[in-house]
């Protein structure tokens, strides 16, 4: 697994769930760390590239996950549409599926219409009752992140993954990333 602040990824990080600012209201991780598989680090920077081009940013929520925090996601929200059966796995466990926002190059985040880890249907893409800007923004930031070779997960609007995600074989070793809190 790679990628971590200062480690040539010019984004912003807000690591929501190395913080209560997420829908379980506690901070999941020890400490605020972001990896990535090799495959997904290399689009990330794809994408940084692409956002820098049109004077934007990418803010970073969540990257690799430890299953033992998608089990803590799990009990405070146990719906398949929002949040992946951890007996399944979860291609954030992967380490190919990122969840992050487009910023302006001053650091504003662009209107999305929702918060990060908003679980309702106005999350979706495809949510035609939020303002044009928003859709317009939603659209952007899924344009980046297609030509830079990721996916979209159609219920959120932040979230992203490798095509073939399930392929990659789920992660369990809390030396690779954020370690579970003694809290979660």
């Amino acid at each position: 697994m790679t990628i971590a602040p200062g480690t040539g990824f010019d984004v912003d990080l807000d690591l929501r769930y190395a913080t209560a600012d997420n829908l379980t209201g506690s901070p999941l991780y020890n400490r605020p760390t972001c990896l990535l598989h090799p495959a997904a680090a290399a689009c990330l920077a794809r994408a940084v590239t692409r956002a820098g081009a049109l004077g934007l940013r990418l803010r970073v929520f969540d990257a690799y996950r430890p299953p033992q925090a998608q089990w803590a996601l799990w009990r405070a929200l146990p719906d398949p549409v929002f949040i992946a059966d951890p007996r399944e796995g979860s291609n954030h466990t992967r380490g190919v599926a990122v969840d992050l926002t487009l910023a302006q190059g001053d650091g504003t985040p662009l209107d999305m219409g929702t918060g990060f880890d908003d679980m309702s249907p106005r999350a979706y893409h495809t949510d035609d009752t939020v303002p044009a800007e928003v859709q317009r923004n939603r659209a952007l930031l899924m344009g980046i992140m297609a030509v830079a070779g990721w996916t979209h997960y159609a219920p959120e609007w932040w979230h992203y993954q490798l095509p073939d995600a399930h392929r990659y074989p789920l992660v369990d070793d809390g030396a690779l990333g954020p370690c579970l809190s003694a809290r979660g």
